[in-house]
C-alpha cells in the first residue's frame, strides 16, 4: 500500500522539494532535512528510543530558576514559578483528566525553590518553601525545555506548521478513499498531506450521498452550518447560493461571514458534466507571498482593512449572517495564516472611509490577478468517485461553468470540519501508528 501512495506523490512536482517527504517520518511526523547530519544542541530532544538522563540540579539566581545538566552535555533551565505552577503530584494535578488542579490564586509567582535534589538519573525532587514537595520525570522535563531549540520542536510536534507551496505545475497527492477509511497508516498520511501541501484528492468513493458522512466519522465529527451537515451542490432553480447554478465561481473560501470560518472542505463528486464543470485551485499562502514582495503595501491593505460579508437566506434554517473579515489574516510574523475572500458575498456595506476604498479595490485587484495566474492555478476535473479535501484557509476554489440541462447533470456532495477536529485526529493517529505514549 505504501509503494503506491510513494509513487503517486513521487510524480507530484510540488515547488519545495515534496518527493523528499517520502523519507521516513520523524516523530510528530516532521521530515528529516536532507543531508542534514545529527546535531546536538542546548534543550535539543534524545535520539529516538533514548530515555533522557539527569547528571545534575542545581538551583539559580536566588532560586528563582533551577538548572538541569543532561548526560549528553547539554542543559535547561526552569523558573521555578513554572516548575510550582506545574507540579504533577495528586494534589496539584487530575492525571485521568491530564488537566491542573492548582488554582492560579493559590500560586506564588515569586515563589523560590527551598531544595532541589536529583532523586536518580530519570528524575528530580524540589521542596517548596511552604514543605510541599514536586517531582518531576526527566523525560517531561527535556520536552518542555525552554530553549529556543526546544520550543521550536514542540511546536512542530503539536502544530506541524511545515508548509509546501505550490503553482500550476502541481499534481494532486492521490491516496484511495477506502484505504483511509479502514486503515490507520493511511489514514495518518492522508492528514499529514492535508496539512502539509493543503490538499489530497481521495478516490474510490460510492457514486451516493453518504460517503462524506463516513469520512466525518473517521476524523470525528462534520461541521454543522447553516446549510446542513452536508449539501448538495447542482443547478437549483431559485438558488440561495451562486455554487448551486451552473455559472463560473471565481476564486474563493468558502465561508468568510462566519466568525470562525470551516477549516477543511469537503467536496464528492457523485455525477459530473461532459462539457465543462472543470475544478480550479489555487494556493493562497503562495500567492499572499508573491504580494507581499511585489506590493508589500497593497499586502498591508489587504491583512488590515475589515471587509463586510452577509449571508441571508433559508436553508437548514433561516439565517441572517454578517461578519467583518481581513482578506489576509497574518500573524506575529506578518505571515499569512488565513484567506477569507468570497467575491459573492462580499457586502455592499463597506465599513472604511471614502478615501480608503479606491487604494482597497487597487489592492484586491492585484491579489485577484495573482490568483488567476496561470502561474500559481491549477486545473483539474473530478470524476464521479472523487473526494477533493482540502484547506478551506490557504487553497481557494472555483469552477468553470457548465451547460444547464433539463435533468442535474452535475452533482457534488459538500462538508466542512474544523482543523481542531482534523489536527486531534491526526495527533490520535500519530500516537496509534508511530507507537507514541
Amino acid at each position: 500500500m505504501w509503494r503506491v501512495v510513494a509513487t503517486v506523490l513521487l510524480r507530484a512536482k510540488v515547488p519545495g522539494g515534496w518527493a523528499r517527504s517520502l523519507r521516513p517520518l520523524l516523530p510528530g511526523g516532521r521530515l528529516p532535512l536532507a543531508g542534514a547530519a545529527p546535531q546536538r544542541c542546548r534543550g535539543a530532544a534524545p535520539a529516538a528510543g533514548m530515555s533522557p538522563r539527569l547528571r545534575k540540579v542545581e538551583a539559580l539566581d536566588a532560586g528563582h530558576f533551577v538548572r538541569v545538566e543532561w548526560e549528553d552535555g547539554s542543559e535547561s533551565r526552569y523558573p521555578c514559578v513554572w516548575l510550582r505552577d506545574n507540579c504533577q503530584c495528586p494534589d496539584c494535578f487530575l492525571r485521568s483528566a491530564k488537566a491542573r488542579k492548582l488554582l492560579f490564586e493559590d500560586l506564588d509567582v515569586n515563589i523560590v525553590a527551598k531544595e532541589v535534589a536529583l532523586a536518580d538519573r530519570e528524575k528530580i525532587s524540589i521542596t517548596w518553601p511552604d514543605e510541599h514537595m514536586s517531582e518531576y520525570e526527566a523525560e517531561w522535563l527535556k520536552k518542555r525545555c525552554f530553549s529556543e531549540k526546544a520550543r521550536a520542536e514542540m511546536r512542530e510536534d503539536l502544530f506541524l506548521p511545515e508548509c509546501q507551496h505550490w503553482g500550476s505545475d502541481l499534481q494532486l497527492p492521490q491516496m484511495p478513499f477506502e484505504e483511509i477509511i479502514y486503515n490507520d497508516e493511511s489514514a495518518y498520511k492522508w492528514l499529514c498531506t492535508l496539512k502539509k501541501v493543503g490538499i489530497v484528492l481521495l478516490t474510490g468513493a460510492a457514486t451516493q450521498q453518504g460517503e462524506l458522512v463516513k469520512l466525518g466519522h473517521r476524523i470525528g465529527f462534520l461541521r454543522l452550518t447553516f446549510y446542513g451537515p452536508t449539501w448538495q451542490v447542482q443547478d437549483k432553480a431559485g438558488a440561495n447560493n451562486v455554487a448551486y447554478t451552473t455559472g463560473k465561481l471565481c476564486f474563493h473560501t468558502d465561508y468568510p461571514v462566519l466568525q470562525h470560518p470551516p477549516g477543511v472542505q469537503f467536496l464528492h463528486c457523485i455525477k459530473q458534466t461532459d462539457a465543462g464543470g472543470e475544478s480550479e485551485v489555487v494556493d493562497g499562502f503562495h500567492v499572499s507571498n508573491k504580494l507581499k514582495k511585489q506590493n508589500p503595501e497593497a499586502f498591508q491593505i489587504l491583512s488590515s482593512t475589515a471587509v463586510d460579508y452577509t449571508d441571508v437566506g433559508v436553508d437548514y434554517c433561516d439565517f441572517a449572517v454578517q461578519c467583518k473579515q481581513r482578506i489576509i489574516d497574518v500573524d506575529s510574523r506578518g505571515q499569512a495564516v488565513r484567506i477569507n475572500y468570497n467575491n459573492a458575498t462580499r457586502d455592499t456595506v463597506f465599513d472604511i472611509p471614502a478615501e480608503k476604498v479606491r487604494p482597497f479595490y487597487a489592492a484586491l485587484k492585484e491579489f485577484n490577478d495573482l490568483l488567476n495566474s496561470t502561474e500559481h492555478k491549477f486545473t483539474y476535473k473530478l470524476k464521479p468517485g472523487d473526494i477533493v479535501t482540502f484547506d478551506n484557509w490557504r487553497v481557494l476554489h472555483g469552477r468553470h461553468s457548465y451547460p444547464s440541462g433539463s435533468t442535474v447533470t452535475r452533482h457534488l456532495e459538500g462538508a466542512y470540519a474544523d482543523w481542531d477536529v482534523v489536527m486531534s485526529r491526526l495527533r490520535l493517529l500519530r500516537k496509534k501508528v508511530l507507537n507514541r505514549d
